[in-house]
């Protein structure tokens, strides 16, 4: 047996133990498990089979000390087996997986605060490894600090080539062995999520997807294969703190599955996950009517936060409303050209979106489509960047992130989408009106300071003089400027 011997506070600890291909089907012919302990504290995972006779359990501490474990097995050789490690403070950059905290807001173990400013790059890790590359290295200098990725490859617009590697061994030309796993496969996927997590980025792990379309098959695989997989893919990947499940993106496109189905989906992933990342589902259908959202119900107890995709921001506000946890619009359309209208917007209009969605109390996710004479969208494919959003983007997070404490939703501001924290801290957008002016009520008993802020251009220019109590503040009426005002420490 090989183990670690020390590991940071949310670090990955990983043991394995070889003992040569003495099982007819490895994936399903083994149970592993481990129990790790932490004085009174205990926590049992899922071990896994990784090839070559090499089976792997791996743990995440979450406590600074010494911790202890011990294996059960239906495997003699595997069974009993006792070890320990030491796990230490974590290290620079590592804050922890993140958590739900409050009705509207995330924040890391450690409980300094989330807040996601997200892209979409659906199959990233199975373009070839150049390319893969190069979507790091723009993920470093982006402002984004979420990313959306599926497991499965993708079979859709711009997206045709066939991948080296499947999660299941075979081609689609030979088929596919849906009862065992390549790990080659898997290790890619999570050395990729481990280099996310030295980005600072989450990764949001979409389990399923309708963007198969009978190609390769694994969007109709049946129910025991569909909790096979799953029970693989937590055993590997729930390890990595920066993991986040995502069950489908556009479940409802995926006919041959009913409600009910993804209710024992969540709740499969909620069982096996020890560590309880975050979960949700996406939504596709009604996209384009804010009078109807063909929404999963976001209330049920194993769904943390919704995922939303709708490109009118104002839809937040009945959503919030309705389901009483954070939302994240994960897809509001994406800046680019190419001819299908949820993937041409302006790189002006998608800046606006994250503003609208961003003073409306909800957390936006960015994606572009520029048309590629290689057809390398960053969508799906990553690569650089193209877009004016992504700088605009950043701009508006250290806004955000200049805040006294997470901004929440103003509601006492009546006609224009407001955060802040009251009686300190407020940030209005007033995206396509121009007033030449705005009327503010501020507490009478104390003095602040105003900044006119063009969200386009990224200027901020201070207001000349103080304001307390009701009081009026020029503005240069022109649209997409946001109004920032703060309590003055003087």
């Amino acid at each position: 047996m090989i183990s670690q011997k020390k590991v940071e506070r949310w670090g990955v600890f990983e043991t394995a133990v070889t003992i040569g291909e003495t099982h007819e089907n490895p994936f399903s012919g083994v149970r592993l498990e481990a129990v790790f302990r932490n004085g009174s504290r205990t926590v049992k995972v899922n071990g896994f089979y990784d090839g070559d006779g090499v089976y792997k359990v791996r743990f995440m501490p979450d406590t600074v000390g010494r911790w202890t474990f011990s294996t059960s097995s239906s495997d003699p050789s595997l069974d009993a087996l006792t070890g320990e490690f030491e796990c230490t403070d974590a290290g620079a950059g590592n804050r922890g997986p993140v958590r739900v905290c409050s009705r509207d807001h995330f924040e890391y173990a450690d409980g300094s605060p989330y807040i996601p400013f997200g892209t979409t790059c659906y199959a990233w890790i199975h373009q070839d490894e150049e390319l893969q590359a190069r979507t790091l290295e723009s993920l470093r200098q982006s402002p984004f600090n979420k990313i959306r990725m599926c497991v499965f490859p993708k079979r859709y617009a711009f997206n045709a080539a066939e991948p080296e590697l499947f999660p299941f061994p075979g081609s689609k030309e030979s088929g596919f062995d849906l009862e065992r796993f390549d790990p080659r496969f898997f290790r890619r996927l999570e050395k990729r999520i481990g280099q996310l997590a030295e980005l600072g980025i989450e990764a949001d792990v979409i389990l399923f997807h309708p963007y198969d379309k009978g190609h390769w098959g694994f969007d109709g695989m049946s129910a025991d294969r569909d909790e096979f997989y799953l029970r693989y893919v937590i055993a590997r990947l729930s390890a990595y703190r920066n993991v986040w499940w995502s069950l489908a993106n556009e479940y409802d496109f995926m006919r041959e599955k009913r409600k009910e189905d993804w209710d024992r989906l969540f709740q499969i992933v909620q069982e096996n996950d020890p560590y309880q990342h975050l979960r949700s589902i996406h939504n596709g259908t009604k996209m384009y009517d804010p009078s109807s959202l063909d929404l999963y119900d976001h209330a049920k107890p194993w769904v943390d936060h919704v995922s939303l995709q709708h490109w009118d921001l104002t839809a937040v506000d009945s959503v919030r409303r309705e389901y009483g946890k954070p939302v994240v619009v994960d897809e509001c359309c994406y800046e680019g050209d190419i001819p299908r209208r949820w993937g041409n917007i302006t790189g002006e209009e998608m800046t606006h979106r994250f503003w609208e969605g961003t003073v409306r109390g909800a957390y936006v996710g960015h994606g572009e489509t520029y048309l590629h004479p290689e057809d390398i969208l960053w969508w799906s494919h990553g690569g650089e960047l193209h877009g004016t959003s992504p700088e605009r983007i950043g701009f508006l997070r250290r806004m955000v992130e200049e805040a006294p404490q997470q901004p929440a939703v103003i509601d006492t501001i009546k006609d224009v989408p407001a955060i802040g924290v009251e009686g300190e801290y407020y940030l209005l957008y007033f995206g396509i009106h121009r007033p030449a002016v705005r009327p503010v009520q501020l507490p009478e008993d104390a003095v602040y300071t105003a900044e006119i802020i063009d969200t386009w251009n990224m200027t901020i220019e201070p207001v000349e003089g103080t304001f307390s109590g009701t009081c009026e503040i020029s503005l240069p009426g022109r649209p997409y400027m946001a109004l920032r005002i703060r309590r003055s420490m003087q």
